[in-house]
């Protein structure tokens, strides 16, 4: 197990919960003679001048762990600029669901104390990368990739390739390409499969297909899919990176998506499993140990 002597705290401050949290975490990291570095927006929210600041692609750089306070979109956006320098992340949960980040507020001084003596797991998620006709940036998403309609909620045609194999012509409102990380986010609403986060595979979910012959397919995680719009659809369509960066592709133009070489790490304290948070989180039946 790692050590951790100088630790990066991030947080989407939009709350006096989340920056109670986030307090909470820097004065037990200092009373253990941890090194602290805030990132430079979550330390304005906090004020004070006495603080470390840094930015995100900084603390990469430089910290040995980075602890991420608020929601599971904190840890998504955390992820992708965290993601090529193999920085572990541990998520203290002050969202909703709370798939990624795991550690409730009333126990954070008990679960960083565990993480910090050595009593954790790690975790490797792999992330999604597309290369969209026309535009030079290569933008990641650790849930899923989103191509869908511009303006409207409006059926669009798309080809799709794997591996430059054809597939099949879809005619739907869009498609969503997850990882097993993100099949417990968008993709699940859209009646795709749950994905263990170990395991090498890619899900592509149809929205609300024209054909009821269209389900969700799963493909091995090393392949390449491309996704082509059809030249006779008469409206642009949009591709999206875990609802956050976005872009226009126009009829006729083609998205390629594969897995990125870099993976994020996640740190969580022991005790932790993936069937009990989706247990917990999906509300899942409990055992009748009366029988």
């Amino acid at each position: 197990m790692a050590s951790f002597n100088r630790i990066g705290l991030v947080a989407r401050v939009a709350s006096d919960q989340v920056r109670e949290s986030l307090l909470t975490v820097e004065q037990f990291l200092l009373s253990k003679g941890i090194e602290i570095v805030v990132e430079q927006v979550s330390a304005a929210a906090l004020g004070g001048d006495n603080r470390a600041i840094s930015s995100l692609e900084e603390m990469g750089a430089s910290c040995d762990l980075l602890i991420a306070v608020g929601g599971d979109g904190n840890i998504l956006s955390t992820a992708r600029v965290m993601a090529p320098f193999g920085v572990p992340i541990l998520g203290i949960n002050r969202g909703k669901l709370g798939f990624l980040a795991d550690v409730s507020p009333d126990e954070i001084e008990v679960r960083l104390g565990e993480v910090l003596s050595g009593d954790y797991t790690t975790e490797e998620h792999f992330l999604l990368e597309g290369e969209v006709e026309g535009h030079d940036e290569v933008p990641c998403a650790l849930n899923e990739i989103l191509i869908h309609s511009a303006n409207m909620p409006k059926m669009i045609e798309v080809e799709l390739y794997v591996n430059d194999q054809f597939v099949y012509t879809l005619n739907s409102d869009g498609l969503i390409v997850s990882s097993p990380t993100g099949s417990t986010a968008y993709a699940l609403s859209a009646g795709g499969p749950i994905m263990h986060p170990s395991l090498d595979a890619i899900v592509l979910v149809p929205m609300f297909p024209h054909s009821l012959n269209n389900r969700p397919l799963v493909v091995p995680g090393g392949d390449e899919i491309r996704i082509v719009i059809g030249s006779d659809t008469q409206m642009k369509a949009k591709i999206s990176f875990d609802s956050h960066l976005e872009f226009q592709i126009e009829p006729g133009e083609s998205l390629l998506i594969r897995k990125k070489p870099e993976r994020l790490v996640l740190v969580h304290p022991p005790g932790h499993s993936f069937y009990g948070v989706c247990k917990s989180k999906l509300d899942w039946a409990s055992r009748n140990t009366n029988r």
